[in-house]
């Protein structure tokens, strides 16, 4: 079994009491025989859409999709790939909002497996601790990798983030595009949709939601 850091534990036990962990097995498998398994289905998918494997373009398509799997678009499935996390005391006394906008991120519609991507913007008004900015963008992007909604996702980043900075002022704003919407039944190839999730003083006091919105309006795919 992987080792997980007492700061990925505490987020997913977090995630599991309020119904936002994503709904998977704690399965611990061998990486290497994941990887197997996968290629061997995918190859009985692609054997049952009449493809032909012995070609050369095609051959090695069921282990490549199953590392695609494993070591990159589902690798947030796994809390052994969190994010290092290191915060330091707030002797500074910062107490004003703090932006990271425009954060890029890439994700899969767990309804189709199909791509759904766009933007975060996440800020945070400390207390105790500060958090390296960077860390923020690999926190978004652990719970990216993963098949999702952006519901859940949106939530799950604040929830996290509360827990990280020992603080409930956080506020999360996703704008994103589905391709679920884009290329398959509607074929809406324009419209995208934005979540917001806020906790703390971003919940309960008017002018700081609003300043926090402005900000997200100003943001485009």
């Amino acid at each position: 079994m992987s080792k997980f850091t007492k700061e990925a534990l505490q987020v997913k036990h977090a995630l599991i009491s309020q119904g936002l962990e994503n709904p998977f097995f704690n399965c611990f498998k061998d990486i290497k025989q994941k990887k197997v398994l996968i290629a061997k289905y995918i190859q009985k998918i692609m054997k049952l859409l009449n493809l032909n494997l012995t070609n050369d373009s095609l051959s090695q398509t069921p282990l490549r999709i199953a590392r695609m799997y494993i070591e990159e678009i589902f690798s947030g499935l796994n809390y052994a790939n969190f994010p290092k996390i290191t915060v330091i005391k707030n002797i500074t006394k910062i107490n004003e909002m703090i932006i990271i906008d425009d954060i890029i991120f890439h994700s899969i519609c767990e309804h189709h497996f199909l791509v759904f991507e766009g933007k975060a913007t996440v800020a945070y008004i400390p207390e105790y601790v500060l958090i390296g900015l960077s860390k923020i963008n690999r926190i978004v992007n652990f719970f990216s990798k993963r098949p999702q909604i952006q519901e859940r996702l949106t939530r799950q980043i604040l929830i996290a983030l509360q827990i990280l900075l020992s603080t409930k002022n956080v506020a999360v704003s996703i704008r994103a595009r589905h391709f679920c919407v884009r290329a398959r039944g509607i074929k809406d190839s324009e419209s995208n949709t934005k979540t917001l999730a806020f906790g703390g003083k971003f919940r309960d006091q008017l002018h700081l939601r609003n300043e926090f919105l402005q900000i997200t309006n100003n943001s485009k795919l």
